[in-house]
């Protein structure tokens, strides 16, 4: 879906604080920026942020960094942050492909990627979040022990991101084809969650823990 350009979403991003316009100028300088040395957690496409602002509101002594590309749901996701508030989050208008040189080594500690594009046909599969392309850009920051937490409604990209884990030197940790009916009780709902569950559709997810480096 097209979004409608909303010529006053840039100025409303940037009249906050929490809002980062130069996201290279903070490499290896994040927790100088949030001022504290928390961990830092990092959601790749985080949408209208509902789930980065109840994250942060939940857990208060992790920073959250969280990264999308169109102001014009950046801008909400920022109303919601101020809502919630906390002061815990920044946003980052990127694409993702774009990603190197936003962090150092060991600066990230999990990575959330929530509902991101199946791109189904074979040609364009090198675009999905968990495609082992970008799977060897976040291992670049995140650090070993470290975690990504994988959401989906789409069995074949669920199925064929269990293999991009797994050649990539991550160990499954925990899985689920139905997240609402297990055992896994830190779930938050994110927007396109709560529509898909809505209409009957099973969430899948699963937890890749970045293993140490085997020679």
């Amino acid at each position: 879906m097209r979004l409608r350009k909303k010529w006053w979403a840039r100025p409303e991003l940037e009249s906050s604080s929490f809002f980062i316009t130069r996201p290279l100028e903070y490499c290896g300088k994040w927790k100088e920026e949030f001022r504290n040395d928390n961990e830092i957690h990092l959601e790749l496409g985080c949408g209208r942020g509902k789930f980065i602002s109840e994250k942060a509101k939940a857990n208060p002594n992790i920073n959250y960094v969280a990264i999308d590309l169109k102001d014009e749901v950046l801008v909400y996701a920022l109303r919601k942050v101020i809502e919630a508030e906390v002061s815990n989050v920044r946003i980052v208008p990127l694409n993702i492909q774009l990603i190197e040189g936003v962090f150092v080594k060991d600066e990230i500690s999990k990575i959330y990627i929530n509902f991101c594009n199946p791109w189904p046909k074979d040609r364009h599969k090198k675009r999905r979040l968990t495609h082992t392309r970008f799977l060897s850009e976040y291992k670049k920051f995140l650090k070993i022990g470290g975690e990504v937490w994988f959401k989906t409604d789409d069995t074949g990209l669920f199925e064929e991101s269990i293999e991009y884990f797994k050649s990539s030197g991550f160990n499954i940790e925990y899985i689920t084809y139905d997240l609402h009916n297990c055992d896994f009780k830190e779930n938050i709902t994110t927007e396109y969650e709560s529509k898909f569950a809505s209409q009957g559709m099973k969430i899948m997810f699963l937890i890749a823990k970045l293993m140490p480096y085997k020679e």
